[in-house]
């Protein structure tokens, strides 16, 4: 089925308005120079057709993806010599993943595990072997086709044995400190692992917000819609999620821990990269923290703050719940 614009309009970059999330997006987009916008961001997304005793034509949609070269993912879009007045317009369109977006997908992905050497490649591989879960955002009718951020889950049963998962879970153990969570995790990335899916989104930071809650409501669509329109049952079941496992960026105070048990000052504990972030962490049955080595952006806002790994379990049963929440944030900005 053809895909369907969600959204036409004038999205502007959200201004820092409520709690932390609007003061994350603004900090980062600020490190890194990004100008002020205006997106004008038809949104295009698989929609289920009227229930007619058939799902079979529920993922029939086009994919129209080429290999993109989009090395500077997070400091250049949307700022080139020719937008002198800081607006760009820009027609955004889901797609479903291809091996052409290899390049575009990995480069989104460079930092995923801080700065370890690791199978990232085959990692992208099964990303976009996976045409029936997962999305990717580019500008439609663009000649360079850049992929501009994407979507998935995958489960971890599924690839427990493709190399880049081994690394991913023995990475994920190594950082984890507190003996009760790694137990949890051991657990999900174990036993419980045909029940666990990996989520992972990434995307360029300055992409509009307004694009996230029909992102990830096709997401969870889609996953829905797996476990009925898969051709075997083993497929089927690995889309039936108990859980989800997300690794993730933040900021947080180097007096973090104080700033929990109350303080005055009005800087946040923790400053999230992603909106999102700030719902499935408040939505998380457990998660732990642990340092980067990789470079990050540093600015005056941001002295005070060290950047942080943030690895979250979600039960799929608070999903709705993150669904409305995102939609209701979003809805503010």
């Amino acid at each position: 089925m053809p895909r369907k614009p969600t959204r036409r309009g004038q999205l502007k970059k959200p201004q820092p308005a409520f709690s932390r999330l609007a003061r994350s997006m603004a900090l980062v987009t600020s490190a890194r120079k990004v100008k002020q916008q205006s997106v004008n961001s038809p949104v295009h997304r698989k929609v289920p057709p009227k229930f007619n005793g058939s799902s079979k034509e529920k993922h029939d949609t086009t994919q129209a993806k080429r290999e993109e070269s989009h090395s500077s993912s997070e400091d250049e879009d949307f700022s080139s010599e020719d937008d002198i007045e800081g607006v760009v317009q820009a027609d955004f369109a889901f797609f479903d993943p291809k091996p052409d977006d290899f390049h575009g997908v990995k480069v989104l992905m460079q930092t995923y595990l801080d700065n370890k050497e690791w199978d990232l490649s085959g990692l992208v591989d099964l990303i976009l072997q996976q045409t029936t879960v997962g999305t990717v955002i580019k500008i439609e009718d663009d000649e360079d086709n850049g992929v501009y951020g994407f979507v998935t889950a995958l489960n971890l049963q599924r690839y427990k044995d493709f190399k880049c998962m081994m690394e991913l879970k023995e990475f994920l153990l190594t950082m984890c400190q507190d003996t009760e969570i790694k137990d949890n995790l051991r657990s999900y990335l174990g036993e419980q692992a045909v029940d666990v899916g990996l989520l992972i989104s990434q995307r360029v930071v300055n992409l509009p917000p307004q694009l996230l809650p029909p992102m990830y409501d096709g997401l969870f669509d889609e996953i829905s819609w797996a476990t009925e329109d898969e051709p075997t049952k083993e497929l089927r079941k690995s889309f039936c999620f108990k859980y989800y496992l997300l690794v993730s960026k933040i900021y947080k105070h180097k007096n973090g821990d104080q700033k929990k048990k109350g303080s005055s000052s009005s800087e946040e504990a923790i400053i999230y990269l992603k909106p999102e972030d700030e719902i499935f962490h408040n939505l998380s049955a457990w998660s732990f923290c642990f340092p980067l080595r990789t470079q990050q952006v540093t600015t005056n806002e941001l002295k005070d703050y060290r950047s942080m790994g943030l690895v979250m379990a979600v039960n799929a049963t608070s999903i709705p719940t993150f669904r409305q929440q995102l939609h209701s944030l979003i809805d503010e900005t």
